[in-house]
């Protein structure tokens, strides 16, 4: 049955957030919890409805874009149309690399799909002052479809990777997280890339990955650190009609990674 426009939506007249999750679950739960904590409420129905379609099932996305792996694109264009069948009324994807694949899922849908990379790009240039060069710590997938260097370019950002050797870097720490792992050999091993990256000119750093805020913070560099799964929190947020959603708590705005 086809929904007429706000039909789903709660009472309230908040629009249903779609998540599509699951890579990797703790990246999704990581969402989810900044984007319970960043809405201003003083009772649960403060909070915007959640559908969650946490699926790790889904074919890795770097394999699937260095061509060591199956096409991703079916699982995520599926998972896309479950959440719109159950109500959801747009949908994020709390994964970077995902959005390589992000015009086939818009394409499957009727409802829209938040571009984590340009709400990433935004907040960069709402930094003050703007930064001219942006490094970028994300997954060899993220970084060989240039998503981020698309989105920063945009908006005549100039951007700065890892070389290869300090990617292999960045990726075991990916996947350490992914395995659980956030010890203190993991967070030293980033806060190192991001700051050669800022030694080469970066005046902020982009965590291009939702793994990644899990071990570095704002306090873990002296330049601003953009976490892409609380921004992404945010623009799901105001997408919902949740108002003051701008205003952070005290936990997702000081301090680094513990």
């Amino acid at each position: 049955m086809t929904r007429t426009a706000g039909e789903s939506r709660t009472r309230d007249g908040q629009r249903i957030v779609g998540v599509l999750g699951g890579m990797g679950p703790l990246a999704t739960a990581d969402f989810y919890a900044k984007l319970v904590r960043l809405t201003p409420a003083r009772v649960d129905q403060d909070h915007p409805r959640v559908i969650i379609d946490s699926n790790p099932k889904i074919p890795d996305r770097t394999a699937a874009v260095r061509g060591r792996g199956p096409d991703p694109t079916p699982a995520l264009v599926s998972t896309a149309q479950n959440l719109e069948r159950a109500g959801a009324e747009f949908i994020v994807i709390p994964c970077n690399s995902s959005h390589a694949f992000l015009e086939p899922i818009r394409r499957a849908v009727g409802i829209p799909v938040l571009d984590i990379t340009e709400e990433v790009a935004a907040a960069v240039t709402a930094l003050e002052p703007v930064p001219h060069t942006v490094g970028i710590l994300a997954t060899e997938g993220t970084l060989e479809m240039r998503l981020y260097h698309r989105a920063l370019g945009g908006h005549g950002l100039a951007v700065i990777e890892p070389t290869a050797s300090e990617e292999a870097v960045v990726m075991s720490a990916i996947e350490a997280v992914k395995a659980g792992d956030l010890g203190s050999s993991v967070r030293a091993s980033v806060r190192e890339i991001a700051a050669i990256l800022i030694g080469r000119g970066a005046g902020a750093i982009v965590l291009g990955c939702t793994e990644l805020p899990l071990v570095m913070g704002p306090g873990d560099a002296p330049v601003p650190v953009l976490d892409s799964t609380e921004i992404l929190a945010r623009a799901a947020l105001r997408e919902s009609g949740v108002e003051e959603y701008a205003q952070p708590c005290r936990r997702l705005s000081e301090g680094g990674a513990e």
